[in-house]
């Protein structure tokens, strides 16, 4: 009885600690190196998707920012950094979401926190290992391309291209392999609504095993903008035949 007290007590305690309430979220920044009073901008796509608008703005102070609010699904954002050239894309969602900027490099900026932004992290740094072999190529030949390009050395240019070619189709197909195995093993993640999404704007998409993974997707999922708009579009493809059975054959006729 009494280990039983302790164990509701811990429980107790444990979602206490809770910070954010249902449909609300917290970011908690660190800006290490950033002088006080930079700003930092939350921004989303506007309603036509179009441009980005600013939901939340705040300054930097003694190396942090924090910005609260209430989102009632996920939803990909950025924040931006006064003065930096790239933003730092997350998904905001309930919880409490961790920024770390890095102001030297914005690109190796760390979020964490929730489910969906771990997730989208391990899934970036497994979609870069596939696609390390093409942007190793760029690297590479970059200034050979540009020099060809110079001379008019059609010979470079013409190999090059043809290489870069092979490799950009090999990498894509591995991508496309990526993209399919995590939507099948991944019902609880954001990313897997999204990859579904994009699958059925793809015209060579097997629809059957898209409605498979959109249908074993968890219920809040299929209720978000993304799923919802699964759902249209597979009804859309449904109507207009595609992704249906073919009819059989009909039977020879004998003589």
């Amino acid at each position: 009885m009494k280990k039983i007290i302790l164990l509701l007590s811990a429980t107790v305690v444990l979602f206490s600690c809770s910070k954010v309430g249902k449909d609300e979220y917290i970011i908690s920044g660190t800006a290490t190196g950033i002088e006080n009073g930079k700003t930092i901008i939350l921004e989303t796509q506007d309603a036509n998707g179009m441009g980005l608008v600013a939901k939340d703005t705040v300054k930097v102070e003694n190396g942090k920012f924090e910005m609260k609010g209430k989102i009632t699904e996920p939803s990909f954002y950025t924040i931006q950094l006064e003065g930096a050239q790239a933003k730092i894309p997350f998904i905001l969602e309930n919880g409490e979401v961790t920024i770390a900027i890095n102001k030297d490099s914005i690109a190796k900026s760390k979020v964490s926190g929730t489910y969906n932004n771990d997730e989208y992290a391990t899934f970036n740094e497994e979609i870069t290992k596939v696609q390390k072999k093409l942007i190793d190529f760029q690297t590479k030949n970059t200034q050979l391309m540009n020099t060809a390009q110079q001379t008019k050395d059609t010979a470079v240019i013409n190999g090059l291209m043809k290489e870069f070619s092979k490799i950009q189709q090999e990498v894509g197909e591995a991508s496309k392999a990526k993209y399919l195995t995590y939507a099948e093993s991944h019902p609880k993640s954001f990313i897997t609504a999204l990859i579904v999404q994009g699958m059925l704007n793809d015209p060579s998409t097997d629809v059957k095993k898209a409605e498979a993974i959109y249908n074993g997707l968890e219920e809040s999922l299929k209720n978000t903008k993304p799923g919802k708009a699964i759902k249209l579009r597979l009804s859309e493809l449904k109507g207009s035949g595609v992704g249906a059975t073919a009819p059989a054959p009909a039977p020879a006729e004998t003589k």
